[in-house]
């Protein structure tokens, strides 16, 4: 096999001199850092790391306090609802801290998301990015929220650097935060809080290497300053380069935040600017399966890719959003935020589809080129008043959110003998026969248009020990399609729907409460094709209604103070996405029906119940069941890509007699998922483990983590989602040294 290039790793000499200025510009008594207000060494406090809360001025805003253990918060943002805490609301959702992600060297939002027994990862379609499965139903890049805006952060991978909590909310939530851009999510969401400057200053560098050679560098800077430390500046420059655990696999990414705040008595305004740059050479994607295929294939060794070495992904993200609140009384807060991004993405992609247990596959080629351009906005009105016994808080939203995509194609269908045990690296292909629009000029395919008006009001009885919530929220959609190249319109789409939602919380102790809920999903329904298989469609260019899911849920929450539980069970009704079938007179005719249910129950453990010992972990039972199909062939099976079970256990121990030292460990257990409808293909259960240590120590009062974190560490081959009918492969062992000194 031909030797591939590798992405060299040089010197940073600028970035490691810019650290050195400032820690010698330092005063020479030690400045007071977060870790020492924390005294997070003991494991004996509840720790608050970098959050900004202010008791005196609650706001829709402020983040919910972190927990016990200083790895999840007691709460996030639910949309329209602002931030929320767990216990108070009728819904299931988790809140990672920026804590969470340095212990454990998560360098991206799927890192952290393993965490979560309810959600697990895929490659996307024959791209580099993550697609996530959250209650057995997908959650694409396109529809994750930044700061409760759509449409702003990169589809294909997002960095960590810059986030102080990756979120997730468990179910439809149409009403919380409207219909997402790209008509996924309908299992759960997720959202990006960004970094803020807290009231300890903070100087924080940190470089990291992992065994096969990636160098990492991070500087994290936070300042506030002013009158009463009004203003707020945090700043995040971070850049990693060299190979992965996969063979002849590289990536660089580089990324660049600033997070700027005011803190009045009556008025917070905020505004961030990001810009990310991700570079993938030699990719490793997904793997398709050949219509013959009878029988799943094992997986090969982790660390094989079956990517040719022309395989390449160019990254290129920048977005931001402003954002602004105002305390009109001390029982009413207006809000306005608005963001909007930029993304220029070019690859030269590899499609693997293997054929036969043997491994035997074909590799075809293409190149893509895609640009997009959004803009999200948002206002609200947030209250609390009193009628009676009866307390409200009334909550009123708007949003809307314009896409613009630009897209152009060059495929090679021609098929290249390989095999995915014994990789051959095929020959680059040339230019397709079966191309879309200009290369250099991609034109206007896709424009999309989504704003709705929201209002709920959450009913108070006994004290607020018994909390209603019910709301509605109006959504229209405008869907356009444009064809490659000459711009004619294909498609025009514009529907109309309103989604409710209702929740009961009962709290009969302080620590337990119970809940229940009924909320709803909502997608843009599906349009007609203009032929299939070689017949004319009667309905061709129907355009359908929004596609509507329903979820019933049920649970309880228990918090001990140091440590906490969840218990739900739920049912999620998710329309299918359609399907054409031929008619005696030789047309066809395109049928939106059918259905797919998933039912399924979810136990979830955090928090610090002996000191120093921190759990993060949980189980998830799911049972899915597909109806409605072609000609009733599948009615009955199982929906593809989705686990009969997922299971977490993860443990983060202080040694007790070593001063400092930690070590943790995680356990990923997921179980066997169909990759076809008819469910003759399957995948087998799978196990991860992943261990790590690291040592907190001073030098010259000054705080210093040493931090190693081993992921697979058995190195073991698995498949690990069919979601979508393709197979993604498990990531290999990768060994991480990491080291932080604040300064």
């Amino acid at each position: 096999m031909p030797t591939r290039t590798r992405l060299s790793v040089p010197f940073r000499p600028t970035l490691l001199a810019l650290c050195c200025s400032l820690s010698l510009g330092a005063h020479a008594a030690a400045p007071v850092t977060p870790q020492d207000a924390n005294n997070s060494q003991d494991g004996n406090t509840l720790e608050l790391g970098a959050t900004q809360i202010n008791a005196d001025a609650p706001t829709a805003s402020a983040l919910p306090p972190v927990y016990a253990g200083g790895q999840v918060a007691r709460g996030g943002q639910l949309g329209v609802l602002g931030n929320q805490d767990i216990m108070d609301v009728p819904f299931s959702l988790s809140s990672y801290t920026e804590k969470l992600i340095r212990d454990q060297q998560a360098q991206t939002v799927g890192d952290v998301l393993l965490n979560d027994s309810s959600v697990r990862q895929a490659s996307g379609y024959a791209n580099q990015s993550q697609a996530f499965v959250i209650r057995g139903l997908p959650l694409n890049g396109d529809d994750i929220s930044f700061n409760g805006l759509y449409g702003i952060v990169p589809r294909q991978l997002m960095s960590t650097d810059a986030l102080e909590r990756v979120e997730v909310f468990k179910g439809p939530n149409a009403f919380i935060n409207g219909v997402t851009p790209g008509g996924s999510g309908i299992g759960g969401g997720v959202n990006l809080q960004p970094k803020r400057a807290d009231d300890v200053p903070l100087r924080r560098f940190s470089t990291d290497i992992s065994n096969d050679g990636r160098v990492g560098e991070h500087l994290d800077i936070g300042q506030r300053f002013g009158e009463d430390n009004r203003f707020g500046a945090r700043v995040n420059l971070s850049q990693r380069e060299g190979d992965t655990g996969v063979d002849d696999e590289s990536q660089r990414s580089k990324l660049f935040s600033v997070g700027l705040d005011y803190r009045g008595d009556a008025l917070r305004l905020s505004g961030d600017f990001v810009y990310q740059k991700q570079q993938v050479n030699g990719g490793r994607n997904s793997v398709f399966l050949g219509k013959t295929l009878t029988h799943i294939p094992d997986a090969p060794s982790a660390d094989t890719n079956y990517a040719p070495s022309w395989a390449t992904t160019s990254l290129e993200d920048t977005f931001g959003m402003l954002r602004g609140e105002y305390d009109l009384n001390d029982n009413w807060t207006a809000y306005i935020a608005g963001g909007a991004k930029h993304t220029n993405e070019i690859g030269r992609y590899s499609s693997t589809t293997v054929n036969d247990t043997l491994g035997n596959a074909t590799v075809t080629g293409s190149r893509i080129a895609h640009q997009e351009d959004n803009t999200s906005l948002m206002a609200g009105l947030n209250g609390k008043f009193q009628t009676g016994a009866v307390s409200h808080k009334l909550n009123v939203g708007l949003t809307g959110i314009w896409t613009q995509s630009r897209n152009a194609y060059d495929f090679d269908f021609t098929e290249h003998a390989s095999n995915i045990y014994n990789p051959v690296d095929v020959a680059q292909p040339v230019k397709g026969s079966f191309t879309g629009g200009d290369m250099n000029d991609p034109g206007i395919t896709a424009k999309t248009f989504a704003r709705s008006a929201a209002v709920s009001d959450t009913f108070g009885f006994l004290d607020d020990r018994v909390l209603f919530t019910a709301g509605l929220r109006r959504q229209e959609l405008v869907v356009q399609g444009y064809a490659y190249g000459t711009g004619e319109r294909t498609a025009n789409y514009n529907k109309g729907i309103t989604t409710p939602v209702y929740g009961l919380v009962f709290k009969p102790w302080d620590h337990v409460s119970f809940y229940a809920n009924h909320i709803e999903g909502l997608a843009s329904g599906p349009t007609a094709p203009t032929t299939f298989a070689g017949a004319n469609v009667t309905n061709k260019n129907q355009t359908f209604a929004p596609a509507r899911s329903k979820q019933t849920e049920a649970g309880v929450k228990v918090d001990m103070g140091s440590y906490g539980a969840t218990l739900g069970v739920y049912r999620i009704e998710q329309p299918t996405q359609g399907y054409s079938e031929l008619n005696g007179d030789g047309t066809a005719t395109f049928v939106f029906q059918g259905e797919q249910v998933n039912k399924g129950v979810e136990l979830n453990v955090f928090g610090e119940p002996v000191a120093g010992l921190r759990l993060l972990g949980g189980a998830t039972i799911i049972h899915t069941e597909v109806s409605g199909t072609a000609g009733g062939a599948n009615d009955g099976n199982r929906a593809v890509g989705v686990p009969s079970f997922q299971l977490n256990a993860g443990v983060d121990w202080d040694v007790p007699g070593l001063q400092g030292v930690t070590v943790n460990g995680r356990m990923l257990r997921t179980g066997g998922q169909y990759a076809d409808a008819a469910n003759n293909l399957s995948l087998p259960t799978w196990n991860r483990f992943d261990v790590g240590a690291r040592y907190s120590f001073k030098v010259q009062q000054r705080d210093v983590t040493l931090g190693a974190t081993v992921e697979n560490v058995a190195n073991t081959k698995y498949w690990e989602s069919a979601l979508g009918g393709y197979l993604t492969q498990g990531d290999p062992r990768v060994a991480k040294l990491s080291a932080t000194v604040d300064f």
